[in-house]
C-alpha cells in the first residue's frame, strides 16, 4: 500500500507541472472505492491552482473546489502530455492543456472525490480524524507525547492508527522504532519522555529519508514517471527476519500485530 512517503513522492512529481493547467476533459472508468460525487463534465474549464498532501490523500486544488485523491492499496498516478489510451486498470483521467493525470488501480481501492472545500462534510469525514503531519513544523513533540500517554495499545499499533501522527505505515513504523530503540510491543502510555523524544525524531528522519529514496516499492508502487522506490533496499529490520541486525548481529525477529508483520531486534530494542 502506498504510504505517506510514496504519496509525497507522487505529489512532488507532478505538482508544479500541473499547476495552472486548465481541465479539458474528465474520464471515469470502472467504479472506485468512492464515487466522484459530481458530474465529470462540470469540472471542464476549471483550473488547477495547487497540489497538496494531507496524510495519504492528495488534494488537487481547483479555482473552485478540490479533488481528493487516494491511491488505495495498489494505485499509482501518471502525468504526461502523451499517455497511451486507457487500459483495463486506468479508472480516472484528468485531461488538461498541460497533460493527463491518470489513476491506475488494479484493485480499485483508490478514489477520486470532489468536495467544495475542506469544511464540507465529506472532506471532514475523510480528513478530520487524521493526526499531525510528521514532515513539517506541525509535528509538535508535546502534542505527540501527550497523544502517546493516552494510549495503552502497543506503540506500533498506535503509530499505524494515524490519529496521533499520520502516515507512519508498516515499513516506516518498524524502522522508526528500531532507530529509537523501542520494542514494538511496548504500551505507548509507558514510553518515557526521553524515549518519546527519540521516537519523535526517528519518525521524522525515517520518513524524510524514504521520500529522498523515492519511497518503497514492494509490489505495485511506482512514481509519477513509472519509476520504483528504493528505500526498502536499505531497511534495517523490515523484511529481514532471521538476518543479522546491522548493529549487534542478533537475528531479526518477526511477529504479527493486527495481522501486519512487525520486525525488530530483540537486543537493540528495549521493553
Amino acid at each position: 500500500m502506498p504510504e505517506l512517503p510514496e504519496v509525497e513522492v507522487t505529489r512532488r512529481g507532478f505538482a508544479e507541472r500541473i499547476r495552472g493547467a486548465r481541465i479539458a476533459q474528465v474520464r471515469t472508468g470502472k467504479p472506485l472505492r468512492w464515487a466522484l460525487a459530481v458530474d465529470p463534465a462540470s469540472l471542464v474549464g476549471r483550473t488547477v491552482t495547487a497540489v497538496r498532501r494531507r496524510g495519504k490523500y492528495l488534494l488537487v486544488d481547483l479555482d473552485h473546489g478540490i479533488l481528493l485523491m487516494h491511491l488505495g492499496m495498489s494505485g499509482s498516478l501518471r502525468f504526461d502530455a502523451a499517455l497511451p489510451p486507457p487500459g483495463n486498470h486506468d479508472h480516472f483521467d484528468l485531461v488538461t492543456n498541460r497533460g493527463t493525470l491518470r489513476l491506475n488501480d488494479p484493485r480499485r481501492f483508490g478514489a477520486v472525490v470532489f468536495v467544495e472545500d475542506e469544511a464540507s462534510p465529506l472532506a471532514i469525514k475523510l480528513l478530520g480524524g487524521l493526526g499531525m503531519e510528521p514532515l513539517g513544523d506541525a509535528f509538535d513533540f508535546e502534542a505527540f507525547f501527550a497523544g502517546l500517554r493516552k494510549r495503552k495499545a502497543p506503540i506500533k499499533q498506535v503509530l499505524l492508527a494515524g490519529d496521533v501522527v499520520v502516515g507512519v505505515g508498516n515499513i516506516y513504523a518498524s524502522e522508526a522504532l528500531f532507530l529509537a530503540g523501542i520494542r514494538p510491543t511496548v504500551s505507548a502510555a509507558r514510553i518515557s519522555r526521553p524515549r518519546a523524544l527519540r521516537l519523535h525524531a526517528a519518525v521524522r528522519e525515517i520518513l524524510a529519508r524514504a521520500v529522498e529514496r523515492g519511497g518503497s516499492t514492494l509490489r505495485d508502487f511506482s512514481n509519477i514517471d513509472g519509476q520504483s522506490g528504493y528505500f526498502q533496499l536499505e531497511a534495517t529490520v523490515y523484511g529481514r527476519k532471521g538476518e543479522p541486525c546491522r548493529v549487534c548481529a542478533t537475528p531479526i525477529r518477526m511477529i504479527r500485530q493486527g495481522q501486519r508483520a512487525t520486525y525488530f531486534c530483540p537486543v537493540c530494542q528495549k521493553h
